[in-house]
């Protein structure tokens, strides 16, 4: 085959570093963008916050170039094309320490991380008893091995045999009454039921330890001892005859087992709490939903004045170039976060005018909607508003909601409309909120409920919707009284 040259012309998409910085910036979240705006600012000597006390000590004497000045809210210079495209970049951002990854220099994150006190276990408060107590070294032996194999919910997780032969080993002569003393020591500490052997032992306990005075404490605790497996039944006239109870009895004894706790330990278990900061504000002004960035989250950023005004152009010096590139650099920066800012504003926006009615009357009013109807309005490709609207979240009177929360399928209804998977499942809450405990609604009848309101849902769907939302089955729902 002989060789030659061809010329031919045609259109390619090339990742250019800026428009590799504003996609970034445009998925990061609101924390993992305020580091890297801390970041840019402690990297770049030409940025700086624009705040009101750094312009009141600039000097007024010196005339300086404001076209250089540029905010969050917009560029007012166009950035220049002085890198070629096919310049990767690394060779113009430093990310040497990028998200995700451990820095060599301990930042205030970590120092804020290392400070905090460790959640408190059921194990630390049960220790945190013993040690109060005047106790034997013998005793204080056992008690230890019995406090370690309590788990997070305050059971026993193992069998007390195991325990005994356990320690056989260690301390001579032990005897299994021994044992015992000590779990039954244990079993009297903070919180009320705790290092119980079983759910029936755990409200005996709790039973046990309420005023003598208290209504059908005795019938309770022999409830709860002989026929606690009887409730799963949940036949109330065939739990009374074989309880031999009266339906008055049988009610009081009931009543008083569901103030019990069936897991002592878990209240102690303390979770980190991990606030979300809202991107925007959803507010209600003159009649109109209005929409507002978070300005915690969009700092003001401008070009230092000062330094730019260093920069000599036909200097070609080290320093002079270095000063060009951070500068180039700096106005990047600022054009990519008011790209972000500008497009997490519009997306807003749009979910608000769409979605109008779940402000007014909540999740039951929400419309089906999907990515590709913003994009449409917006003229913007999907995989932009999926970035947008991942980890993004909005105030609203109804509380801090993520942007994906609005996007769901739809089900068709008998007037040819559509109704969201949302309005759906708040459907199915509110008829769940609303049953008769004694007799709930099954599936099939919720069903027939929501066809009856012109909505199309299968049985098997309201079953996958119902334990979606970890709501019980008919069976588990169902209550005596």
């Amino acid at each position: 085959m002989k060789q030659s040259l061809q010329l031919r012309i045609g259109q390619s998409l090339t990742m250019t570093p800026q428009l590799q910085q504003a996609i970034k910036l445009l998925q990061m979240s609101t924390l993992d963008l305020q580091q890297e705006i801390q970041q840019a600012l402690e990297s770049n000597m030409m940025l700086e916050l624009d705040e009101d006390d750094l312009q009141s000590t600039e000097p007024r004497e010196k005339k300086i170039d404001n076209s250089d000045q540029v905010t969050s809210e917009g560029s007012q210079t166009d950035i220049p094309d002085e890198l070629p495209v096919d310049v990767s970049w690394e060779d113009v951002y430093d990310t040497s320490s990028t998200l995700g990854e451990d820095l060599s220099e301990p930042s205030e994150a970590s120092d804020y991380q290392s400070m905090r006190s460790s959640s408190e276990t059921v194990r630390d408060h049960l220790r945190w008893q013993l040690e109060m107590i005047p106790i034997s070294d013998r005793d204080y032996a056992i008690a230890v091995s019995i406090i370690d194999d309590i788990n997070i919910d305050g059971y026993l997780d193992c069998d007390l045999n195991e325990i005994f032969q356990g320690l056989q080993e260690q301390l001579q002569d032990l005897e299994f009454d021994e044992v015992q003393a000590v779990l039954h020591m244990i079993q009297n500490f903070d919180p009320v039921g705790v290092a119980a052997l079983d759910l029936a032992d755990c409200l005996g306990l709790q039973l046990q330890q309420l005023p003598d005075f208290t209504p059908y404490k005795q019938d309770a605790i022999d409830f709860v001892r002989q026929h606690l497996d009887l409730l799963t039944s949940c036949d109330q006239a065939k739990l009374i005859k074989r309880v031999g109870f009266s339906e008055e009895q049988m009610k009081g004894v009931l009543a008083l087992i569901r103030t019990l706790d069936p897991k002592p330990g878990a209240k102690l278990q303390e979770t980190d709490v991990e606030y979300v900061v809202p991107d925007v504000f959803v507010a209600k002004f003159k009649g109109q939903w209005t929409v507002s960035l978070n300005p915690d989250i969009a700092p003001k950023l401008r070009v230092n004045p000062i330094y730019s005004g260093m920069i000599k152009r036909a200097d070609n010096s080290q320093d002079n170039v270095s000063m060009k590139n951070h500068l180039q650099e700096a106005r990047w920066f600022i054009k990519s976060l008011h790209s972000r800012n500008d497009t997490l504003l519009r997306v807003a926006k749009s979910i608000v005018d769409k979605q109008g009615d779940f402000f007014e009357h909540g999740a039951i009013a929400m419309k089906p909607m999907v990515l590709r109807d913003i994009a449409d309005e917006l003229e913007l490709h999907e995989s932009t508003i999926s970035r947008v609207t991942t980890q993004k979240y909005m105030h609203t009177p109804r509380g801090v909601i993520e942007f994906k929360y609005f996007f769901s399928s739809h089900v068709s209804t008998d007037e040819g409309g559509e109704c969201s998977a949302t309005a759906i499942r708040a459907l199915i809450k509110e008829l769940v909120g609303n049953e008769n405990p004694a007799k709930p609604l099954s599936d099939s009848k919720i069903s027939d409920l929501l066809n009856e309101k012109g909505i199309n849902v299968a049985r098997r769907t309201i079953a996958k919707y119902r334990e979606a939302m970890s709501i019980p089955s008919t069976s588990q729902r169902k209550r005596l009284i």
